[in-house]
């Protein structure tokens, strides 16, 4: 067992920065180190599961970080609505326009199939490549790379009126 958690330590250490930033696209930067936190609490509790191979410990760990994150915004939804039943109606604020190609692009991802925006980040902001974004979301590298298309070309669609 001594192994396995110095083996761990070490997996830690060398992934931290980036499911920190990965957590940060998502979450933002206030809410980010705790769901750091929480990612490393939950592998130090299966610690077992740990892949020998350091690749492998390393997806091992974002996919502990995305099942973290989808916790989280689980969570959030659930305060959301809590919030909106006391207040007696969901707050209906137009939002303001985006000041740069940045937030059209980040809200473009955003009106994406949750799935699709969720590889487009994976391989574009976390910088992996389709198969580790694939491994990572549990599917086939050749259906990742269908939706990374289809996701693709409504990005070009959606933007085409932004960057014309």
């Amino acid at each position: 067992m001594t192994r396995d958690r110095a083996r761990l330590t070490a997996a830690l250490e060398e992934a931290s920065p980036a499911l920190l930033a990965y957590l940060q696209r998502r979450v933002g930067f206030d809410d980010a180190p705790d769901l750091l936190g929480e990612t490393m609490v939950v592998a130090w509790r299966r610690v077992a599961d740990l892949p020998a191979d350091p690749e492998r410990a390393r997806m091992w760990l974002f996919g502990i970080a995305r099942g973290t994150l989808l916790n989280h915004a689980r969570g959030e939804r659930r305060r959301w609505a809590l919030a909106d039943r006391v207040r007696g109606h969901a707050a209906s604020d137009a939002a303001a326009p985006p000041a740069d190609h940045g937030a059209e692009v980040r809200d473009a991802i955003g009106r994406l199939e949750p799935d699709l925006a969720e590889l487009v980040r994976l391989v574009h902001w976390d910088r992996m490549s389709l198969v580790e974004a694939a491994e990572m979301l549990g599917i086939p590298d050749s259906t990742a790379r269908g939706k990374y298309a289809r996701a693709k070309e409504q990005l070009r669609v959606a933007l085409g009126a932004v960057v014309s």
